[in-house]
């Protein structure tokens, strides 16, 4: 049974307080970073695993999309996100993206937003995505990053005090499940190295474009828990061609 903790009330709740739910992409603290791999949209056709409240899909048909196809496994995302939808290009459809059909050389884009540490087979997917990528199709993701994942709790570690004493890394290279704590929940991740991470992708014949650890923009550095970000990477971006 896949991990569904989106659907949960008052987890959704929760996640729907969060920047990134409230303001959309500007929210997103990678967001001027992973804009800049985002390929020209115009007439292209759009795939979105776990597409959650459907900001990249709008803004691939904002961008001059053909087609796009948002899909997640949260019905409650997916309910937010056919909301916003204004595009007629743009459907979602209910599903885990292991489960997911990919029909050959259907997709020029294939994007992902932080979904990928909560599927167990990354190998699958990478060879799905690039079965399903026309020739010369792009694929760019954001996951967290290894360093952020090895640990598993993904917390600092504090002093008596409670001020952040530093930033926990161990086990990293015995990759697999892990169990954190995300808005107070426990949530179940995988982790896996940057190596597997980059190697799977050349393994299937991806030519890997850009690889960005994305620090905090300099324009929120003002805002709580902003410095400390800069201690550790907590996100990886790649981009990706067929």
């Amino acid at each position: 049974m896949k991990e569904n903790k989106y659907d949960n009330g008052g987890f959704f709740q929760k996640y729907s307080q969060m920047n990134r739910s409230i303001y959309g992409l500007e929210g997103a603290g990678e967001w001027s970073e992973l804009q800049k791999l985002l390929p020209d949209f115009q007439g292209k056709r759009v795939l979105d695993l776990g597409c959650g409240y459907g900001w990249h899909c709008l803004y691939a048909a904002q961008h001059g999309a053909e087609f796009v196809l948002g899909i997640d496994l949260s019905k409650k995302m997916l309910a937010v996100a056919k909301q916003k939808n204004k595009f007629p290009q743009v459907q979602y459809q209910n599903c885990a993206m292991e489960d997911f059909e990919f029909p050959a050389n259907e997709y020029d884009v294939v994007i992902s937003s932080l979904a990928f540490h909560y599927i167990e087979d990354f190998d699958g997917i990478v060879n799905s995505v690039f079965r399903s990528l026309t020739t010369g199709g792009v694929f760019v993701f954001s996951v967290e990053h290894p360093t952020f994942t090895a640990y598993g709790t993904q917390d600092w570690y504090y002093d008596k005090n409670r001020k952040i004493f530093h930033f926990p890394v161990d086990n990293y290279y015995y990759e697999g499940k892990r169990e954190a704590i995300f808005l107070g929940e426990k949530v179940t991740k995988y982790h896996r190295t940057l190596t597997t991470y980059l190697n799977t992708l050349w393994d299937h014949g991806f030519q890997i474009k850009r690889v960005v650890e994305p620090q905090p923009p300099e324009n929120r550095m003002d805002q709580p828990g902003m410095k400390e970000e800069m201690r550790r990477p907590m996100m990886l971006l790649v981009s990706a061609k067929k």
